[in-house]
């Protein structure tokens, strides 16, 4: 598994938007877990996180703290999908 959380200032190369998911390892609240999601999911977390100036296991520590208060928390790869679905949707009304 590649290593999720580590971002060393260069951007990934353009994910392709069909693209099987990819597994990677990654560290919330001291405990490893493994997250598979497709790499234009993996490259809108890293561009968030840089834009925040967060660690990639930083933010999605976030998005699992806010899974984790729903009434029905779902399973993290879909709440992270989801909770970047919502952050695009937001910022395609800020824009407007």
């Amino acid at each position: 598994m590649e290593d999720g959380g580590r971002i060393d200032g260069v951007p990934p190369p353009e994910a392709p938007p069909f693209a099987p998911p990819v597994k990677r390892s990654v560290t919330i609240a001291g405990h490893q877990t493994a997250i598979s999601l497709e790499p234009i999911f993996w490259q809108a977390l890293r561009t968030i996180a840089m834009r925040e100036g967060l660690p990639l296991n930083a933010l999605i520590a976030r998005i699992d703290v806010a899974r984790l208060g729903a009434p029905h928390p779902p399973n993290l790869a879909s709440a992270i999908r989801c909770w970047l679905f919502a952050q695009q949707a937001k910022n395609n009304n800020c824009s407007q």
